[in-house]
């Protein structure tokens, strides 16, 4: 039987808010023990180290600090103003680039700064369609993107007989920006599984007389490794989240190689977007920064890539069809159709939830299904892979993936897998704690 180990800085700050607030210690507890039972899939989530979490549970809460280092509209700011170098420091090294602004509070208000310092309202720009793997921020009719500018979109190729079947179509990208001259034109995606080929984009930029935005918030870990290429030194302006594959907090960041473009983006940020910087998640960030700096991160975002194609080449022999057949990256989306026409995303996510299985619904490219129900699934190997999954384990949720989407949500099968899912995270520990397995 298989017990339970927490981090120890956990359990003594758990005990502090219980004495103050029960009701929210005992949801905070519930909140752990089920991330420690169940095995996390969705693309988009990580589990972060000890340090970076109690580095956002700091006294730095406790402080005001609008403005930029040395510019600040507060006193009181010296270390804040530290804290905020260190950051900026370590995520140019980080990247192999010039500038970059630390304050977001999300990958979307970066994107909201981005498009606030490259377009003036009303200006056009070019994405992928959304359905097709892009992102709300991206142009979705009411998202800022969508209200303020003009967005036009350039689709994956369609034909099922090409060998880029459902990758992107960089002939189309280039036909919608000669018909269009947008002021922008925006790569990154929140559901593509192939590498981005940064230089072909440039290139179409260039012919317009576009900017190139790059949105990397999925794959900035495997980027900062050297794991995906580098959108440096073709993008104008690259943003990103800092969680995802680079397993840091919840946040934005946005990095650029140009000072005067730098100057547009600090001023778009800082009053044009937000306020006071939320400076214990700065301190977040300036953690997994440096931790994404030692050489075991890349191995670490190897791993990553190599659980994820391990996953999907495991789905495929059982039978589900991966979009763009595989996968070059941390993520992958499951076409459930070709297993079963009447398999939703909304079911096979709610099944497999109860079997301890996360996972989130998301549309397939020409998904005839709403995006609340969708056909399909979005997939992801960074959060097993913080816990130590290999090879062995990935082919293993496939089976379960497999049993359980295969009886349609039965009771029995659910309950099996869920028990045999606990037994196997609790070989696995949440990163800083220790496995304690008795007889």
């Amino acid at each position: 039987m298989a017990t339970d180990s927490h981090d120890p800085i956990t359990d003594a700050v758990l005990e502090l808010i219980r004495a103050q607030d029960p009701e929210t210690a005992e949801l905070i507890a519930l909140e752990r023990d089920r991330q420690e039972r169940t095995i996390e899939l969705i693309a988009s989530e990580n589990h972060v180290s000890p340090a970076v979490m109690h580095a956002m549970g700091s006294c730095l809460t406790n402080k005001y600090a609008e403005g930029y280092p040395g510019k600040r509209y507060y006193g009181g700011c010296e270390f804040h103003d530290r804290v905020e170098d260190l950051a900026r420091e370590r995520a140019k090294a980080l990247f192999g680039c010039s500038f970059a602004n630390v304050q977001p509070h999300s990958g979307a208000q970066a994107n909201t700064a981005a498009f606030m310092a490259m377009m003036a309202p009303g200006d056009t720009f070019a994405s992928l369609v959304l359905s097709d793997g892009g992102h709300l921020s991206h142009g979705m009719k009411i998202n800022f993107s969508g209200v303020f500018y003009k967005p036009v979109h350039y689709p994956l190729v369609k034909d099922p007989a090409s060998p880029a079947f459902e990758t992107i179509d960089y002939d189309a990208v280039r036909r919608v920006c000669l018909e269009h001259r947008p002021k922008m034109l925006l790569c990154g995606y929140s559901a593509y599984p192939r590498v981005i080929d940064f230089a072909r984009f440039r290139a179409i930029a260039d012919e317009v007389g576009a900017v190139l935005m790059a949105d990397i918030a999925h794959i900035a870990g495997l980027v900062a490794s050297g794991v995906h290429p580098s959108p440096f030194p073709h993008a104008h302006v690259v943003t990103t989240t800092t969680h995802k594959t680079l397993r840091g907090p919840r946040g934005g960041l946005i990095l650029c190689d140009d000072e005067e473009i730098a100057k547009k983006i600090d001023r778009a940020l800082f009053p044009g977007a937000q306020g006071g910087p939320l400076m214990h998640i700065i301190a977040a960030k300036a953690v997994a920064f440096g931790e994404a700096l030692r050489p075991e991160f890349k191995a670490y975002c190897e791993r990553v890539v190599a659980n994820a194609r391990t996953l999907a080449g495991a789905l495929t022999e059982r039978g589900f069809r991966i979009t763009s057949g595989g996968t070059d990256n941390h993520l992958m989306l499951v076409d459930l159709g070709a297993r079963d026409a009447e398999l939703t995303g909304a079911d096979a996510e709610a099944w497999l939830e109860a079997a301890g299985i996360i996972t989130n619904k998301n549309g397939i490219p020409n998904d005839p299904r709403p995006p609340r129900v969708t056909s399909g699934l979005r997939l992801g190997a960074p959060a097993t892979t913080s816990r130590g999954f290999g090879k062995a384990e990935m082919v293993r949720i496939a089976s379960w993936i497999n049993d359980v989407l295969g009886s349609r949500g039965d009771g029995k099968t659910i309950e099996k897998v869920r028990g045999e899912v606990q037994d196997l995270c609790a070989r696995f520990p949440m990163p800083g704690a220790a496995a304690t397995v008795g007889a």
